[in-house]
């Protein structure tokens, strides 16, 4: 009788890494600065409180359509028409509790057991646990760490099998920071459209990009809108993490069984936040802007600032929240890096190895997730950790 599921014990328990490990009680009371966990400084900005508040004063407090009001719905359809180029319509939209949500749907809805699904690493650990519970195995494709972590088909073809049904593309990148250009999603829609495999496309960051740098849609690339699940959240671009609002869309074979598993497992997302999510497409984009260059300055800080400590190199991320500092000159194993930071440090970052065993020899550090005065802290901490470090190698 004291069972559960066997989906849910073979299914991987990799969510929080170092933030549950700078939870545990030993740390209870230590002033820690958290650069680990990927959520957002800001608080949510007023026009979107205040039209939720709106909507909840005029008794938008009801069941409403299971893919999401249809008004939002118009909203969304024509900003993936607009700024991703992808070819929408209300109906290929549905609206869901985060990208969380949006992936373990899209996962449940179209992957069968001993289906395979490629990771490209280093890789986002949520997409995992979801592919192991819809009952399909995930394969890792790593990338090249030496290459920047480039998109290269001939990386990923290798891991192809006649189980293969989709890879899982996430871009911006976390934990990297990459931006991924157009030649290299064309590569990658190239090897779909020529083994005939799914692409679920997680575009979180897509709004957090810097440098003039331009983000890219795959499923606007010829061919590619009948066979990719675009997911997009309004968790990082308008600080509305704990919303729990998100939004994908999917070509018109794939949701019917989308809406099979969301009318299950939520029935619809909460009706009154929706008005908030209304809000926020449709309102200024000098909002959007100021959020976007806050974390523009938190990265210049950071990524200028980790190039000054020695034994660290850090390319400049082009987007999302993180830096990927490179430590491998020390010749120390990332986890056990990590540890000794937060033991020694008292900041707490991720291990590149989290993200797959090409992030060997890398960090993640989050800058969006402190204010500015934290991070400089946590700057000073690292630099005086690297500096002893280097030292004692030396000597």
């Amino acid at each position: 009788m004291k069972r559960v599921a066997a989906r849910i014990s073979g299914t991987s328990e990799k969510s929080f890494g170092m933030y549950q490990k700078a939870s545990a009680a030993r740390h209870a009371g230590r002033d820690l600065v958290h650069l680990e966990l990927g959520r957002p400084h800001a608080d949510t900005p007023a026009p979107i409180k205040e039209a939720t508040i709106e909507a909840l004063r005029r008794g938008e407090v009801h069941y409403s359509d299971l893919r999401g009001l249809p008004v939002l719905r118009d909203a969304l359809a024509a900003k993936l028409s607009q700024r991703n180029g992808i070819p929408a319509t209300p109906d290929g939209v549905l609206v869901t509790c985060g990208l969380t949500h949006a992936s373990f749907a899209a996962f449940m809805a179209v992957l069968d057991p001993d289906d395979e699904v490629i990771l490209l690493e280093p890789y986002y650990p949520q997409h995992l646990g979801k592919i192991e519970l819809a009952g399909a195995k995930a394969v890792f494709a790593p990338l090249d760490a030496s290459d920047d972590f480039t998109l290269r088909p001939d990386l990923i073809e290798p891991h192809l099998t006649a189980r293969t049904r989709m890879i899982v593309l996430v871009n911006p990148v976390n934990p990297t920071g990459r931006v991924y250009t157009k030649a290299e999603l064309q590569g990658l829609a190239d090897l779909a459209i020529r083994h005939d495999l799914l692409v679920f496309s997680d575009e979180v960051y897509e709004d957090i990009v810097y440098d003039g740098v331009t983000h890219h849609s795959i499923a606007a690339l010829p061919g590619m809108a009948e066979r990719t699940i675009s997911a997009f959240a309004f968790t990082k671009s308008y600080a509305m993490d704990g919303w729990r609002l998100g939004y994908l869309h999917a070509p018109d074979w794939v949701m019917a069984g989308l809406l099979k598993i969301t009318a299950n497992d939520v029935t619809h997302v909460n009706t009154f936040i929706q008005y908030g999510a209304l809000a926020a497409i449709n309102g200024d984009r000098e909002i959007l802007d100021r959020l976007i260059a806050d974390d523009k300055a938190r990265r210049d800080l950071v990524v200028s600032r980790l190039n000054q400590m020695p034994g660290v190199r850090c390319a400049l991320p082009h987007g999302s929240i993180y830096a990927f500092p490179d430590i491998s000159a020390f010749g120390i194993g990332a986890q056990e890096m990590a540890d000794r930071i937060l033991e020694e440090a008292g900041v707490v970052v991720e291990a590149g190895t989290f993200y797959g065993a090409s992030g060997e020899g890398h960090l993640r550090v989050c800058f969006g997730s402190e204010g500015i005065e934290r991070i400089s802290e946590g700057m000073d901490r690292l630099q005086s950790f690297f500096n002893a470090l280097w030292q004692e190698g030396k000597s």
